[in-house]
């Protein structure tokens, strides 16, 4: 099953350049995550550099999803959709962004933090951050999504995190959410076997408390249960015979944070 999601470096190659604009829209959005801004402001900033760079936003209209980027702020894990409520200082929200130019697909996320934020979550943004790359190390030819997926767990359960079962990372490509999921629970040698080629986003969603998550009315918001707070972290990623290699880039986003 797994051979006809192996994409050609051509392929590869245009999911690339879609996911490294998705970097630099998110780094746009960096300039202003401030306190008093609205995250309906972050949505518009980048909607407007994804169309001026020849891309659409992924998400706009995906299953009538209103926006052009998720905005979670504290205890929403995922899908939070951009309003007029201005952040404050001490929140952080996260920015999930996707792309599509030249028939495929980027998909990536960050945290950011709005101000200053307490130690405990900025410990728990690290950290986050810190096994997404434990998972993406485990991205190689002949493992298993299950590989990805007890790294991301074991790492930060160790934490006493609480890490979200109900949404998984995912294959990327043509469409925006392609099989093989890879959830960021589970037991090693388990799942779709991992094969040179296949092009996958891995997103742990990391929750300072518990597992459970429920949806708002809207259908769309995800939040804790527990009203913790949740940071989320996503880069698209090629399976490679000796290292993963990262289509998408946080280095333009933490350009701008270091200049900030």
């Amino acid at each position: 099953m797994s051979q006809s999601l192996v994409k050609t470096e051509t392929e590869i190659e245009l999911v690339r350049q879609s996911s490294l604009l998705v970097g630099k829209t998110l780094a746009e959005v960096a300039r202003y995550v401030h306190p008093g801004v609205t995250t309906q402001y972050l949505n518009d900033k980048a909607e407007a550099f994804i169309k001026a760079h020849g891309a659409s936003p992924s998400f706009k209209g995906y299953r009538g999803f209103p926006a052009a980027v998720c905005t979670s702020v504290n205890d929403v894990v995922v899908h939070g959709i951009p309003n007029n409520t201005p952040l404050r200082e001490g929140d952080i929200v996260s920015v999930d962004c996707g792309v599509f130019m030249n028939g495929y697909h980027g998909d990536s996320a960050y945290t950011f933090a709005v101000g200053k934020v307490s130690e405990e979550i900025a410990l728990l943004m690290k950290r986050t951050k810190a096994s997404l790359y434990k998972g993406i190390a485990c991205a190689l030819h002949g493992n298993r999504t299950g590989d990805i997926s007890y790294a991301v767990q074991s790492y930060t359960e160790s934490f006493g995190y609480g890490v979200v079962r109900d949404l998984v990372g995912h294959g990327v490509g043509r469409e925006l959410h392609e099989k093989p999921e890879v959830p960021n629970f589970g037991k090693r040698g388990t799942g779709t076997r991992l094969d040179a080629g296949m092009t996958i986003a891995i997103e742990p969603m990391i929750n300072q408390g518990r597992k459970h998550v429920f949806t708002e009315k809207d259908k769309w918001t995800v939040r804790t249960r527990d009203r913790k707070p949740s940071a989320h972290y996503e880069h698209t990623v090629v399976v490679r015979m000796k290292q993963a290699e990262i289509l998408s880039t946080f280095e333009y986003i933490e350009q701008v944070l270091n200049d900030k």
